[in-house]
């Protein structure tokens, strides 16, 4: 398993992007606009985690702007994700399941599944490399609250 990324949702992304960028000295390394989506990802980087980040597009922290949200983010909702890379996400997802945990996300892709540790932090499950086959169970699996 490889650390990726954590992930918070900003109301102002220029104001963040002042503290985090100019203030604190992080790097912006990748910026992805979904028009459909209506959406921005920031991903940035600490200036000495800069060439390990290009290499492995990890460790960074990313900012997620919804163009249209209203809500004022509080009580924790503005953190957003912890996210890991895995060697196998239907192993382990099978193995998190065995161990009484709810897959809210289900990798039906191949690639990507959502779970929350016991404190209700949301995980993102990456699978290394390309997509694995979709299969059963995952394929035809539903979705479970919210992540």
């Amino acid at each position: 398993m490889q650390y990726l990324h954590s992930m918070i949702r900003v109301k102002d992304l220029d104001k963040t992007l002042h503290f985090f960028c100019e203030l604190l000295g992080l790097v912006e390394l990748n910026r992805y606009d979904s028009e459909k989506g209506r959406f921005t990802l920031v991903f940035l980087s600490a200036p000495e985690d800069i060439e390990l980040a290009e290499q492995r597009k990890a460790p960074l922290l990313e900012l997620t702007y919804n163009w249209d949200n209203t809500e004022d983010y509080d009580g924790g909702r503005n953190f957003g994700h912890l996210a890991y890379r895995v060697e196998n996400i239907y192993t382990l997802c099978q193995a998190l399941m065995d161990g009484g945990v709810d897959i809210l996300r289900p990798p039906r892709d191949g690639h990507m599944a959502f779970v929350k540790s016991p404190d209700g932090i949301s995980i993102e499950l990456l699978q290394a490399g390309e997509s694995l086959a979709a299969q059963e169970p995952w394929l035809s699996m539903e979705n479970k609250g919210s992540w």
